[in-house]
This record gives C-alpha cells, structure tokens and sequence, in this order.
C-alpha cells in the first residue's frame, strides 16, 4: 500500500564499507591547544549557510541495500529538498522536502503525498535511520556542529594526528573524533548510559571550498549509522551520502516547495512502518 520509496528503491547498489583508522586509544592531556582545536572544529563553519548540489545516496537495512541519486537542496538549520531521479534519463520520481517541523514526499509516480510532522520516529520510517532532522540536515550539508561546551569534556585519547574527545551529553556520551592537522570532524559516535553505541557518523573524501574568501574543508563521502534492537536481535541501519558536485552559499531565500493538488494523502504519523524497510 505505501509505496512512497518502495517505488524508487526498488533496485540493488553496491555498498561498499568504508576502511576506517583505529579509534584512539592512548589517554592524553587536555592542553590549551586541544581545547583551542577542539573549539574551533565544534564550531563547523559557522559561515557556511547553504548547500546545493547532486549526490548518490545509498540506503542500507537488514534486509535491503538500495541506491537512489538526488538533487539537494538545503538551508543551514531551516530547510530542505531532495528530488530523487530514477534510470539511464533520470526521470524525477520524488520530490521530498523538509522543514524543521513538517515534512513532505511527493510520489510521482503514484501521484500520492505522504506528509507528516518532522520528527525522529517519521523520519526514521522514510530514511531507515531515525537520526532525526537536525542530525539528517547537517550529515546533508557535511558540517557537525558539536553543541556540547568545553567544560562537558571528560577524556582525550590521540592515536598519531586523530584525537578522540569524549563528552557528556545529555544522559549518554558522544565521542569526536577530529584530525588534528587538517582541523576536520571526521567521526562522531553517540553512546548512551552504559556506554553502547546508539549511532556513529563518519566523514571522508575531505575536498577544500572557499566562500567569502574564508576556506574551509567539508566531507565528499557522509556515512549514518544507527544501531537498534530488533525482534531478532541488534540491527544496524546505514545511510551513506556521496556528493558527485556541489555548491555553497548560493542559495537565497526560502527552498520553494509547492504541494501538489488532487494527489492520495496518507499521513506519515499513522504508519507504522513502510514495507520497503521490513526487516
């Protein structure tokens, strides 16, 4: 019945897992200089505004690895929209948008409206990772802020130029891990109270922009993981972005965004789960 992404999600990518460096592990001092590093690359850009610009995006459940290619659009902290493109001629089959409280999937296709409030539980049920949006909007843009102040630090560990800062957060843990010579997040995992991993963010494929004269470093490759429980056990959820071109800070104004007319509404908070994602 709701085929919304099962339309457009239907064939196999590849998905391939991404080598990764040994998390530090070696305790070391918090100097001045960690904390200065550790301020500055929390900071993500702040003057970095929007983003727009043509990914690959893979999707990966239990069950299923899918890949779709999407034109992005996305306002810092406001709003966004992909429009999801199928086969050789790259027909639109969804128009998807985003906003900090509602959100929106146009199914061409099928010409029917999916529409619900912007929440974790909704859009976990569209995207299989329930990271919700202010996680989903910033992997989008490639730019983690990292909210958590200073005095919430309780450890530094470095192995070689990555250093691992564990902080307090809320009632678990988030781990950075940042590079200390290019000055880049480039993993980011969120524990809870007993210390397991709820989910991990991985940055890669680091490519240098520069807006308003002021350089900055962002990820061409975004890696989502989200670890849950499940009936038949612990499962991970993965959703990797990988940017084929881009822009920054050309955006103006509000993303338009126009609700289709005499199409099928169905309301996201009513379902349950979407069969494309059944595990």
């Amino acid at each position: 019945m709701f085929l919304v992404f099962h339309v457009f999600l239907a064939g196999c990518g590849d998905f391939e897992t991404v080598k990764r460096d040994s998390v530090p592990a070696e305790q070391t001092p918090l100097t001045p200089e960690l904390l200065s590093l550790y301020k500055e690359v929390a900071k993500a850009s702040p003057f970095v505004t929007s983003v727009e610009g043509y990914a690959d995006i893979w999707i990966k459940t239990p069950g299923k690895s899918q890949k779709v290619y999407c034109s992005i659009q996305l306002q810092r902290e406001r709003d966004a929209r992909m429009i999801v493109s199928a086969g050789l001629l790259g027909w639109p089959v969804a128009d998807a948008y985003f906003s900090p409280d509602s959100l929106y999937v146009h199914d061409i296709l099928n010409n029917t409206l999916l529409a619900g409030r912007n929440t974790q539980e909704n859009l976990g049920k569209l995207l299989g990772v329930d990271s919700g949006y202010e996680m989903f909007s910033e992997s989008l843009l490639g730019l983690m802020k990292i909210k958590e102040p200073a005095s919430a630090l309780r450890s530094v560990k470095k192995n070689g130029d990555k250093l691992m800062f564990t902080l307090k957060s809320g009632s678990g843990f988030k781990e950075v891990v940042i590079d200390a010579s290019a000055k880049t997040l480039t993993d980011l995992y969120l524990k809870d109270a007993g210390g397991l991993n709820v989910a991990e963010l991985h940055f890669s494929d680091f490519q240098s922009y520069t807006v308003d004269d002021r350089s900055f470093l962002v990820p061409g490759e975004i890696e989502m993981m989200r670890h849950e429980k499940s009936r038949k056990g612990p499962v991970t959820n993965t959703l990797r972005i990988v940017y084929d071109e881009r822009s920054f800070n050309k955006l103006s104004g509000s993303i338009e965004f126009r609700r289709p007319e005499n199409v099928k509404l169905i309301m996201l908070d009513d379902v349950v789960k979407l069969p494309w994602l059944e595990r």
